[in-house]
């Protein structure tokens, strides 16, 4: 185990650290701002690539690259919403979405508003498409960032946190600890058990809101205003 884990994490680190750090902040920017979140989850690119930090200088350049990737993704998708919005939706992409998606997006932002898009940060699909639908809605694009940055650095904090972290400590015990890699696949499936219970409760509890709001004839918050 801890051979073929300690193949992996080289393989990893040997990618040039400037190269590998553009590499997540470019896939963050993709995630956010054609959909290929998707397809391929940015947490997947985020930990893979922290695994390889060997110093606070990298970690830091590594956290920063995932912000700025994220906001700047973030920020094409509101462009691309406000002016190809509806394109977007009728076409072969959209569809592929689906319409229930793209209503579920419309209607947590229209009952939620900014707090929609702080969250969404932290929710499946929704990750995706808010982005697209705040360029969509009459919600402006400062409002928009004030609520998204905050979300952005909770995320990378976290991910990059805990994948260099546990790649650290186990190339310190894997030299004397034979179950090491075992320790190391430990806590990296503790942590995506917990994203996903946090993801499920925040899903869930975000819904049962929905719901309660349809039923209110209490307006919409209008933080965009």
């Amino acid at each position: 185990m801890n051979e073929a884990l300690t193949w992996i994490l080289d393989v990893v680190q040997s990618v040039d650290p400037v190269v590998r750090t553009a590499l997540a902040g470019v896939g963050m920017l993709l995630e956010t701002s054609i959909l290929i979140g998707l397809i391929v989850p940015g947490d997947t690119i985020v930990l893979v690539a922290s695994t390889a930090v060997a110093n606070p200088v990298e970690f830091i350049a590594l956290v920063v690259a995932v912000i700025v990737g994220a906001l700047a993704g973030e920020s094409i998708g509101f462009s691309l919403g406000r002016f190809f919005g509806p394109k977007i939706r009728a076409g072969r992409l959209g569809r592929r979405i689906g319409v229930a998606n793209w209503d579920r997006a419309e209607a947590y932002l229209a009952k939620r508003g900014g707090i929609a898009v702080f969250l969404s940060r932290f929710l499946p699909v929704l990750h995706s498409l808010i982005p697209l639908t705040v360029g969509m809605s009459p919600m402006r694009y400062r409002t928009f960032m004030a609520w998204t940055t905050p979300a952005c650095v909770i995320w990378a904090f976290a991910y990059v946190s805990v994948g260099s972290l546990a790649a650290g400590g186990y190339r310190e015990l894997s030299s004397e600890l034979h179950g090491a890699g075992y320790i190391f696949v430990g806590v990296i499936a503790a942590f995506i058990v917990l994203v996903f219970v946090v993801k499920t409760v925040l899903n869930r509890r975000e819904a049962r809101h929905m719901e309660a709001a349809a039923r209110s004839p209490e307006p919409p918050p209008t933080e965009e205003d």
